[in-house]
């Protein structure tokens, strides 16, 4: 075809392309960003069994209303905040070396030492229970027994002054409670982690 027959309509088609349909990542590029954002919120932590959760928190939950009960007789209810941690742990992560029973008892009663050697030093200050906490993690470091709620412990002598000829003896029986709380009930559900990984 020579230029002189080329219409006015076919010079317009050729310099307007006709519309086409969105493909794939077009449409997703038009999301709206709530659609996009959402996973990354979601996270990719694992999705608890809801047999082990209720079996978890049923076992937490009956060994503190034990040591509540204990406590109250003896009128020691101070125990109660890091020995609640220590339950989570056991009974939520069984096979972390944070949960195993060297590391709750020994780790326990060697922050109870510490907490009572920052009080005879330092007397009874915000301060003073700062440096039991540090001190009592340093000591778990060396004795390798790492447990992070022990260190509550020494802040709880340090800010209450209990009383030792009571504590200690209620706070090795309590962790050892505890310990032995995890072992029987790791062996009641089917499936469940069998709790402890090691003794020592």
């Amino acid at each position: 075809m020579s230029t002189d027959q080329i219409t006015p309509d076919q010079i317009l088609s050729e310099r307007t392309p006709e519309p086409s349909t969105p493909g794939p990542a077009a449409a997703s590029a038009r999301q709206p960003a709530r659609s996009r954002i959402r996973p990354r919120l979601v996270g990719r932590a694992p999705a608890p069994v809801p047999g082990t959760v209720l079996h978890s928190v049923s076992g937490a939950t009956a060994v503190m209303l034990a040591l509540v009960a204990i406590g109250a007789l003896i009128h020691e209810p101070v125990l109660i905040p890091p020995l609640a941690a220590s339950a989570a742990l056991i009974h939520s992560v069984p096979g972390m070396p944070l949960a195993q029973p060297r590391s709750v008892i020994a780790g326990h009663l060697l922050c109870a030492a510490v907490g009572y050697g920052g009080l005879a030093a330092f007397g009874s200050a915000s301060w003073a229970a700062a440096l039991a906490a540090g001190a009592s993690l340093a000591v778990m470091a060396v004795a390798r027994t790492p447990h992070s709620p022990a260190c509550a412990t020494a802040v709880v002598i340090v800010l209450r002054e209990p009383d030792p000829r009571t504590f200690v003896p209620l706070l090795a029986g309590a962790v050892l409670l505890l310990v032995v709380a995890g072992c029987a009930l790791s062996r009641v559900r089917a499936g469940a982690v069998r709790y402890p990984v090691y003794w020592w």
